[in-house]
């Protein structure tokens, strides 16, 4: 059972949230780092699991510096289900590719897990998602962009 409140836990996502479209845009990741636990777990399916703040920004600083994900700035939240039993969050998060003139949106979905920690905190994140759908949506992306050139 959680110690933590609804409210909070939406407060602490909605904060997530701002910190990591901060970083996206920035590309400072060092913020949104901070927003895990010392102890916390990183799990990303394709690049591997890190532990604390300082794998974690050295792992998504080198990702998000690399072509072509250094064209990927924003970070929708398609859905979103607070159990507050847990501390958990479930989330359908948009990877959005910058645009390229062609009127439309290139974009995959990952579905991420997050467990809150307290204080803005969390412990856990695990990101889960196709890579045959990004595969495919960044060749669309790529295709587009090279016609708008």
């Amino acid at each position: 059972m959680s110690t933590y409140t609804r409210a909070e836990m939406e407060e602490a996502f909605a904060h997530y949230q701002k910190v990591a479209a901060d970083a996206a845009s920035s590309g400072n990741w060092r913020p949104w780092a901070e927003l895990f636990t010392d102890d916390a777990t990183y799990i990303e399916h394709v690049f591997g699991t890190f532990t604390g703040p300082d794998q974690i920004h050295a792992w998504i600083t080198k990702t998000m510096e690399m072509p072509v994900n250094n064209e990927m700035r924003e970070f929708p939240i398609d859905w979103a289900v607070i159990d507050d039993q847990r501390g958990w969050i479930v989330a359908a998060i948009w990877n959005r590719m910058d645009p390229v003139g062609d009127g439309k949106v290139h974009q995959a979905v990952n579905w991420t897990l997050l467990k809150y920690a307290g204080n803005n905190k969390w412990n856990w994140e695990e990101d889960m998602y196709n890579p045959m759908e990004f595969a495919d949506m960044i060749k669309g992306w790529q295709a587009a962009k090279d016609g708008a050139a």
